[in-house]
């Protein structure tokens, strides 16, 4: 996702207040950035970085497999990847703990689907700008404050321009797309709040990413058969897996033990120009100048509002 790396909420956290704003379970949210803050703000841009530089590697893959292979192996690589390094226990969890699971595993598998069927049309960086609106809405609904509708109005903006007034420039399949991945992006981050309380550290997202991979899998078959067992098609995804899954998510846990979560949503609001730049350096998608002020307001929108949602928790602190 960009598709959003896989981030789940901490147990304190229950409403998400940015498109990746809630810590990781377990890192206790985050101190605040002292001397050598520097270090995980340089994690989490290099995450971000991998994960739109992932995003662009699956675009080029998508002519061997299709958009639905690309996801399915991706999904596959990256279940096998956070098995392995978390080792959940899958006994002892109530019927609830395992429904929660099974739904945030599902609402990952849509989100991916959705984001890469939309790639697969329009170019990154307005995929990811139009996909970020999902989170940005939920935030600003959640805040309920009058300045978030300044916030809204920016991101509405931004959509207008990158949409040249009725999107006449961008596909609109691609586009729809990228919305609906946006409302999953939304979800997913509802459902990995819950699931982020239900279990301990990772092993809640290890045994979604299963549920996703699973559900993905015959679709992907579907799609690309053989294709699938391709050696080279498979190293692709699986470079795809570690960088838009494995490497930001384990750069992000590392950062949020010292980072506060409000600073790491700000940093991630930042994505949809990170995608615009992977778009342009690996697949030559150059944006026109109306582009980029959409997506700059878009960001804007999307800092505003977790800056307004920072301030609100202070308040009520006070």
């Amino acid at each position: 996702m960009n598709t959003p790396s896989a981030v789940p909420s901490s147990p304190a956290s229950a409403t998400p207040v940015a498109p990746v704003m809630a810590p990781l379970p377990g890192t206790g949210g985050g101190s605040p950035v002292r001397r050598g803050g520097l270090g995980p703000v340089g994690l989490v841009l290099a995450g971000g970085i991998s994960v739109q530089f992932g995003g662009a590697l699956a675009v080029t893959l998508m002519p061997r497999t299709g958009a639905l292979g690309v996801v399915t192996l991706r999904l596959l690589v990256a279940a096998i990847v956070l098995m392995v390094i978390c080792r959940p226990k899958v006994r002892g969890h109530s019927r609830a703990d395992w429904t929660t699971v099974l739904l945030f595993g599902l609402t990952m598998a849509a989100m991916n689907g959705l984001f890469y069927q939309s790639v697969a049309r329009i170019p990154l960086g307005p995929a990811v700008t139009l996909e970020v609106l999902g989170p940005l809405v939920l935030s600003v609904v959640a805040s309920r404050r009058a300045l978030n509708l300044l916030w809204a109005g920016l991101a509405l903006g931004g959509v207008f321009l990158l949409g040249g007034g009725g999107f006449g420039s961008l596909d609109a399949a691609g586009v729809a797309f990228a919305l609906s991945a946006g409302a999953m992006w939304a979800a997913y981050s509802v459902f990995s709040a819950r699931t982020g309380r239900r279990f301990p550290q990772a092993d809640g997202l290890a045994l979604a990413m299963v549920v996703a991979a699973v559900a993905f899998l015959p679709l992907g078959i579907a799609e690309s058969g053989t294709r699938l067992l391709d050696p080279t098609t498979v190293a692709l995804g699986a470079a795809v897996a570690v960088l838009s899954s494995v490497l930001p998510y384990t750069l992000e846990l590392l950062a949020l033990r010292r980072l506060p979560a409000s600073t790491f949503a700000i940093l991630m609001s930042l994505e949809p120009a990170v995608a615009a730049t992977a778009g342009f350096l690996v697949l030559h998608q150059a944006l026109s100048a109306t582009e980029a002020l959409a997506i700059a307001l878009v960001i804007a929108a999307s800092m505003g509002a977790v800056r307004t949602q920072v301030g609100r928790g202070r308040a009520k602190s006070a």
